[in-house]
């Protein structure tokens, strides 16, 4: 069990965070999915599922297990948004959103405190001798920013 003050207050921040996100995903249709936040910007399906593999490269980044659906990477990580690209429905999205989220809020929690300040598997350990903050906790505060982000994106939606 953790008992750090710091680490618990930010999980249970990702963890509220996620669930913020999550509705508002869910207070849109499958029909406004495919509406831009704003002008120009992407669509509301395209953020859920850049959301979804973003925190889906969450497991190997951190050395907590496989990805899900690294599948979504060429719709949402390698190109950007065109409304030309036939996505995944948003019925299975929101499927993967879920499922995606409830591996790694598991995962995080299978990490002692000590662990946190472990090096990513995106640095070397020569690299981490010498930039000590390139730390697996440093990601999770990085991917709370990211929610943040997008959340602000989804809030300029008029609906």
């Amino acid at each position: 069990m953790n008992t750090n003050p710091l680490l618990s207050n930010t999980l249970s921040h990702w963890d509220g965070q996620v669930r913020r996100m999550t509705a508002v995903f869910d207070s849109f249709t499958d029909e406004e999915m495919y509406v831009q936040a704003a002008p120009g910007r992407n669509r509301i399906i395209y953020i859920l599922g850049h959301m979804t593999a973003a925190h889906d490269m969450l497991l190997p980044l951190l050395g907590l297990g496989e990805r899900k659906y690294p599948n979504l990477d060429e719709f949402f990580i390698t190109h950007p948004d065109s409304p030309d690209t036939a996505l995944p429905m948003p019925g299975e999205l929101r499927s993967y959103w879920r499922d995606v989220n409830a591996a790694v809020s598991a995962a995080f929690r299978e990490v002692p405190p000590a662990g946190w300040l472990e090096r990513h598997t995106m640095v070397t350990p020569e690299e981490f001798e010498k930039e000590p903050h390139r730390n697996r906790f440093n990601v999770l505060l990085s991917r709370l920013s990211h929610i943040s982000y997008h959340l602000g994106q989804l809030a300029l939606v008029n609906k």
